[in-house]
């Protein structure tokens, strides 16, 4: 009895011990990457300005200052520290609309990337294990998304669906998962050859774990770099959207609302477009950083032997 906790225990520390050296080893190849160690900080950061976006910001986003429209920002002429980034035109502080802005961008990103991974990985592990018919019409229905351009797409669903937030997301989310989609199916045809999915048949693995528990973690790596690029994907249409007005509705401090309500005023009021323009370009920037820097570190033909 003893000699047999004895082992299990050897097992599970044996394990715990692989487990902590490929953590070590990713985070070596990652941190090679200088940009990406730059993008995960950043975004980092902006994680923290989100949660604390209460304690943060110097105003309430919404709250409008009648005697300080089209306020500059402090260092210029006019400008007051009491609005470091400047007024709207309405009189609203520009920082305190950012600052509760990268809420809705982290959370956009998180909804889209999750909706598109969870149903791509769904329909690519089906018809990479099945094939067949199956696999044709799933495929075929890909290709049909994928022949129109992303945003012109995107447009027509929240033209369909009706413009809001939680359309617009659904409208993105569709339009990035035929590429899940083909990722997985791919990855899963690869795996379908390896010796342990044959052992996994001969002893009569059931099919719904050989698909989901044997077959797919082996596929994750890939995945995991694009749902990382597809968050800074989500972002940056989540904007054009707004800017279109197709998305978040006036008066939310999205990032991408933000700059429709201030294109009329990009001649006499730089600000008002300028730092948003920047949070959306700072944050998506380092995402992309961040999806190299995994990249690198995830696959194996790009480790140095």
């Amino acid at each position: 009895m003893t000699d047999t906790v004895a082992e299990n225990t050897e097992k599970l520390d044996t394990r715990q011990g692989g487990r902590i050296a490929l953590l070590k080893e990713f985070w070596s190849y990652f941190t090679e990457n200088r940009g990406a160690v730059m993008g995960l900080i950043f975004f980092i950061a902006v994680i923290l300005v989100a949660i604390f976006a209460d304690v943060l910001a110097p105003h309430a986003p919404n709250q409008q200052y009648r005697d300080a429209f089209l306020q500059p920002p402090f260092w210029e002429e006019g400008g007051s520290t009491a609005f470091i980034l400047g007024t709207d035109a309405v009189g609203r502080d520009i920082l305190s609309r950012l600052i509760h802005g990268s809420r809705y961008s982290l959370f956009i990103g998180c909804i889209v990337v999750s909706i598109a991974l969870s149903v791509g990985i769904l329909l690519g592990v089906t018809a990479g294990y099945f094939r067949g018919r199956v696999d044709t019409i799933i495929m075929r229905l890909m290709d049909i998304f994928l022949a129109f351009p992303s945003l012109l797409l995107a447009l027509v669903l929240v033209a369909i669906l009706g413009p809001s937030l939680t359309n617009a997301m659904i409208a993105i989310a569709i339009v990035q998962q035929p590429h899940y989609v083909r990722l997985t199916r791919a990855a899963v045809m690869s795996e379908m050859s390896r010796d342990y999915v044959t052992a996994a048949r001969v002893i009569g693995v059931k099919r719904l774990r050989l698909m989901f528990v044997t077959i797919l973690p082996n596929c994750m790596a890939p995945l995991i770099v694009q749902a990382a690029l597809s968050f800074s994907s989500a972002i940056l249409d989540a904007a054009a959207l707004g800017f279109l007005g197709l998305g978040a509705q006036p008066p939310t401090p999205e990032w991408g609302t933000m700059l429709a309500e201030a294109r009329e005023f990009i001649l006499r009021a730089w600000w008002v477009v300028t730092f948003p323009g920047l949070a959306i370009l700072t944050t998506v920037v380092a995402i992309n950083l961040m999806g190299d820097g995994l990249r690198d570190a995830l696959d194996p033909k790009l480790k140095r032997s």
